[in-house]
């Protein structure tokens, strides 16, 4: 599928680090790795052989939902 027969992307989509993760959560690397591993936390998308990022909407629907079971 070419560039052109995709969907637009929506301007507002912003992916961010693990470091950012780590700051917008409170939670360490391994605890994140931990819940990715029981599908409890959001997966990262692969940037290129050795980037990873997150959907900053992803994180912050996580945290609501936290928030929320509380």
């Amino acid at each position: 599928m070419s560039m052109k027969d995709q969907q637009p992307i929506i301007s507002s989509i912003r992916l961010i680090r693990r470091k950012e993760v780590q700051q917008k959560t409170g939670l360490g690397a391994s605890s994140i790795y931990a819940l990715m591993k029981k599908d409890e936390f959001p997966k990262p998308i692969t940037l290129s052989t050795r980037r990873v990022a997150w959907i900053e909407s992803d994180i912050e629907k996580w945290i609501l939902e936290r928030i929320s079971k509380n």
